[in-house]
């Protein structure tokens, strides 16, 4: 086998072993944050003593919401221990592998009364499922940070980064919503006793004893069938700490009020998913028939994940964050007076559905975008902490969510041996209040919140990029020291001497005032050179540097080590990709050497989007230096050739 086979082959496995890891670890996260709490409240307790299941109950569902949360603060802890892992298997796969294995033993033991003790010792199981609860809880979160955060580890290429990702949401769509396919036939068919419906004890146990297996292979799957490519460029300086993200929440105002506005969303979304078997189970008296909304979610889910990037580049953010929240409301209201119409309940439960991947796009974005607008008004870059408020605020709603759901079932009756038949007209008020009007009031808030708070859009975003790309680099110019004190960016003075710059792509030399920006062709951004690429490869064409890093990674700031700052701009108007084509290989602070690959851009992606694929660069503190262009417009270069002499003026006699 010759070695382009042999790269195919661990291609190929390396995508299969990552995309049925995605499958099982969102298999693994159904089952724990949507129909674990249908266990603990209808078959966890069931001693004939419904005071006490009830009590029981209250506890357990309390005891989950408050670790929880408390995991909530260890997660930042979780992301810093990973960064500071080096072993002989990678950084990230010790805790694939161990935390899928760990986390998936114990929530199978977790679907059990632990010998009993729930009922002959109620007071000593609770403190062993809390014990068991938390510890099951930090290696999940271990694994699920690991799991996400290796996917640049896998490949240098952009493309090929590209092609895992597509192939690891295809499978985690399907990981997460083929266990409610599945769940009502499977616990069924393992049940000693059908008690109506909901099956029994046994039945759950073998299911979820299955996902777990699932789930802990799957993850041993990653570790064989991936290689992590240590690299120094990879290396993570930062450390988060939570009080540092509630820093950048309050400074930062429009990622307060995307955040806020989510907090409201997400909460209310997964209120109503965790409660929609439930209504299956309790309401129409038909839990198998819940298999039919897993299959059509799981379908559906799958094609909003191949085809959202359409609805994002022909409809505006705000339009379609308004047009999803519609549906969503539309599909409540459906849901809401769905009755015991079987057909009247699929259709609502699928137009409530069908939006939610691409309101989370929608935040995604515009959460991303927040990086650039903090940066702006702080002036300091902080992408990391930003990027992490997502996450905690899907966790948080998780919490809360649970902890509402136990005392709701309570009180509609929907605990051990209860039926459809056996509810009362005013406990199915309860449910549905619950169930519909509770997350109802939170899409409305958060909708209030997003038309009169979130400011931040594409043409926002735009204009802060190209702000920021115009201020970069003078504050190196003389007299501007206190404005580089401000932004973290103090480098000495520029040193006399003649520096040249070759590309650092190649391509074709073009004038700088022949590029379709007016902002660059003006001079107004610095002096310097274009290149029509005929590679998508950026390298640096000095050592020095990386001081401007930017969330779309069009572009990067170099200084270099004699104090030249130079703009490296990829594409005209590339920031509507918002990242999409481009891989950066750098950090902001990371000293790189000439010749080091910087990034890759796909031209391809850039052309079918309309735009201009020019490469820019530009010296933004021109002021200090004169200008000489060592080789002509229209002529074709390579990295390694000089195109542009930089003469600090001091110099010149």
């Amino acid at each position: 086998m010759n070695n382009s086979s042999k790269s195919q082959e661990h291609v190929g496995r390396a995508r299969f072993a990552y995309s049925m890891g995605a499958f099982g670890h969102d298999a693994f996260y159904a089952l724990l944050s949507t129909y674990f709490i249908m266990y603990v409240t209808g078959h966890l307790f069931h001693s004939g003593n419904k005071a006490f299941n009830d009590h029981m109950i209250l506890w357990i569902t309390t005891i989950i919401a408050v670790l929880r949360i408390i995991e909530l603060l260890i997660d930042p802890m979780i992301g810093n221990a990973i960064d500071r892992t080096h072993t002989r298997w990678g950084k990230f796969k010790p805790w694939v592998v161990g935390g899928g294995i760990i986390s998936a033993v114990i929530l199978a033991a977790l679907f059990t009364p632990l010998g009993g003790l729930n009922v002959s010792s109620p007071y000593l199981y609770l403190i062993i499922f809390a014990i068991l609860y938390i510890i099951m809880d930090i290696f999940y979160s271990f694994n699920d940070v690991g799991f996400w955060s290796m996917l640049p580890a896998l490949s240098f290429n952009s493309h090929e980064r590209d092609k895992i990702a597509t192939f690891a949401r295809v499978g985690s769509t399907v990981g997460g919503q083929i266990v409610g396919f599945v769940i009502m036939p499977m616990v069924l068919f393992f049940s000693a006793n059908q008690n109506g419906g909901t099956g029994d004890d046994r039945g759950w146990f073998i299911f979820a004893a299955i996902i777990a297996a699932i789930a802990a292979i799957t993850a041993v799957g990653v570790g064989l069938g991936t290689h992590e490519q240590q690299s120094l460029l990879r290396e993570n300086k930062e450390q988060t700490k939570l009080k540092d993200v509630f820093k950048v929440l309050v400074k930062n105002d429009q990622l307060f009020s995307i955040a806020t506005s989510y907090l409201f969303y997400t909460t209310g979304i997964t209120l109503v998913n965790s409660m929609e078997l439930y209504y299956f189970t309790y309401i129409l008296g038909n839990a198998k028939a819940f298999s039919i909304l897993g299959g059509l979610n799981t379908v559906v889910g799958v094609i909003s994940v191949l085809t959202f990037p359409m609805f994002t580049n022909k409809i505006s953010r705000r339009k379609l964050f308004y047009g999803s929240v519609s549906m969503l409301a539309l599909g409540l209201l459906v849901f809401a007076f769905a009755g015991h119409s079987l057909v009247m309940v699929l259709i609502g439960a699928e137009l409530f559905f069908i939006p939610q991947p691409l309101v989370f796009l929608v935040v995604l974005m515009t959460i991303t975008d927040s990086v650039e607008y903090g940066q702006l008004k702080l002036g300091h870059r902080d992408e990391s902490l930003t990027l992490s408020v997502r996450p905690l605020l899907d966790k948080f709603a998780g919490a809360v969510s649970g902890w509402i759901i136990g005392p709701t079932a309570i009180a509609a009756g929907m605990t051990a041996g209860a039926t459809a038949s056996s509810l009362s007209a005013s406990g199915v008020t309860t449910f549905k209040l619950v169930m519909f009007l509770a997350p109802a009031i939170m899409l409305a808030i958060s909708v209030i919140i997003f038309a009169t708070k979130v400011k931040l859009d594409e043409k926002m975003h735009a204009k802060i990029v190209d702000e920021l790309e115009q201020t970069w680099g003078k504050q190196f110019t003389k007299g501007n020291s206190n404005e580089a004190d401000s932004t973290d960016e103090t480098v000495a003075a520029p040193k006399p001497g003649v520096t040249e710059i070759p590309a650092p792509v190649a391509g074709t030399v073009v004038d700088l005032k022949n590029v379709s920006d007016p902002a660059f062709a003006s001079g107004s951004m610095g002096q310097g050179f274009a290149i029509k690429p005929s590679d998508g490869k950026v390298y640096a064409p000095f050592s020095g540097t990386v001081r401007a890093t930017f969330s779309t990674r069009h572009a990067v700031g170099l200084v270099s080590d004699s104090g030249i700052a130079l703009l490296i701009h990829v594409g005209i108007d590339t920031v509507k990709l918002h990242g999409t084509g481009f891989v950066t290989y750098f950090h902001k602070g990371q000293h790189v050497t000439k010749g080091d690959e910087l990034m890759e851009f796909w031209d391809p992606t850039i052309k079918k989007a309309g735009l201009d694929d020019t490469v820019i660069v530009t010296v933004t503190n021109s002021e200090e230096f004169d200008f000489k262009q060592l080789i002509p417009a229209n002529q074709e270069v390579t990295t390694t050739d000089n195109v542009m002499e930089v003469t600090k003026k001091d110099q010149e006699k």
